[in-house]
């Protein structure tokens, strides 16, 4: 009769059900604090992100020149009616033509468009068109007569560049291709901005870049500021943008996820505790662990090491035999070894610290080789 060292079904579940219920409430709690505490933007050009790229610095510039910001990526608030107000449009997302049209037909009183899409040109600005210029980014005069221009001054242009009617206003360009355009359409002042890098964090404090910021896009007290996400399912021509593989949303169950495996990681750890050394129950003789090693190296061809192990028992017998420091310069140790036994220094470097041998017999070759060469340090 047999009997079973194994945990039963019932015992394991009642083993693991208490870790399982903490970690799913650990779970649930970190997924309802990323929810609660996440910014309502994120990614490049966020007036909510901190990084290089990110937008924090010039919102917080706005909000302390009374300018209300409200961040977005809902569409639905983009199309609300925006009369006396103003809304920026940053570069991301894929939107069609019909979401375009109902943000125009929210009768904004200032739209700014950071970077658009063709369509968002043809429903915002029209006959503004993209040049497929690419300005690269250093300070450059206004050379128009805007006057958020004029007071800025110089400013660190770069990106892409823009044509534009003959009613239109045009800056930081050669009249052709131009950065920055503000025309009037239908009442209301839309500016088509193609550096969106001079207003994020690592840029808004270099040359004029913050002030042309300010008097640019703190117009209205209530600025709405709008980062498209990939609410349409349209994908015409001429747009390299298109739905991401991976929705926003799975970073938070991302990180969830992460935090529960570290947190069984530490209850695990603290539950295994320490290495504890235990004494054999049986005796194993160095001579079966030395022929029991041998074996595993013959099985996977690892003469290198093989031959590596027999050269440090060498060695470490030299060393004992003549008096050499363990950590003397392989130069010494042979003319030591020569000078004792009168052999030619180079075959016994190549024998103590040669390549490994390429065969078995070349391998039991090296061996018989050492061992007579320790013979010869106990038997002078």
């Amino acid at each position: 009769m047999s009997t079973s060292v194994g945990r039963s079904v019932g015992e394991s579940w009642r083993a693991l059900r208490t870790p399982l219920l903490v970690t799913g409430l650990i779970v649930l709690a970190a997924i309802g604090v990323l929810i609660a505490t996440s910014a309502r933007t994120s990614g490049p050009f966020s007036p909510d992100s901190t990084d290089s790229d990110g937008a924090r610095a010039l919102a917080a510039l706005l909000e302390d020149h009374n300018v209300s910001v409200h961040s977005t990526e809902s569409l639905d608030d983009a199309v609300q009616p925006g009369d006396g107000k103003a809304l920026i449009i940053g570069p991301s997302g894929s939107l069609d033509e019909s979401d375009w049209r109902r943000i125009a037909d929210a009768r904004w009183s200032h739209v700014i468009l950071i970077r658009p899409s063709s369509r968002a040109l043809e429903a915002l600005a029209p006959g503004v068109r993209p040049t497929g210029e690419s300005l690269a980014s250093r300070s450059r005069e206004a050379r128009c007569d805007l006057p958020a221009a004029v007071k800025a001054g110089t400013v660190t242009v770069g990106g892409r560049t823009y044509s534009a009617p003959d009613s239109a206003t045009t800056c930081y360009g050669d009249g052709i291709n131009n950065t920055l355009v503000r025309l009037e359409v239908d009442g209301r002042v839309v500016d088509v901005v193609g550096t969106p890098a001079s207003f994020t964090n690592d840029q808004l404090a270099e040359d004029g870049n913050a002030a042309l910021a300010l008097n640019l896009i703190g117009t209205h007290q209530d600025l709405t500021w709008y980062l498209p996400q990939y609410e349409s399912t349209y994908n015409g021509p001429g747009e390299d943008d298109g739905p991401p593989l991976i929705p926003p949303d799975v970073r938070y169950i991302a990180w969830a996820v992460a935090f529960a495996v570290l947190v069984v990681a530490i209850w695990r750890g603290r539950r295994l505790g320490p290495v504890v050394a235990e004494r054999l129950p049986v005796i194993v003789h160095a001579a079966e662990t030395t022929e029991g090693r041998a074996r595993l190296y013959r099985r996977s061809r690892a003469r290198d090491r093989a031959a590596a192990a027999l050269r440090e028992s060498a060695l470490g017998q030299l060393h004992k035999a003549h008096g050499i420091p363990r950590r003397a310069d392989p130069s010494a140790v042979v003319a030591t070894v020569a000078a004792r036994t009168g052999r030619d220094p180079a075959m016994l470097y190549e024998l103590l610290y040669g390549l490994p041998p390429l065969t078995d017999a070349a391998l039991m070759s090296l061996s018989q080789e050492l061992d007579v060469l320790t013979q010869e340090v106990r038997h002078p």
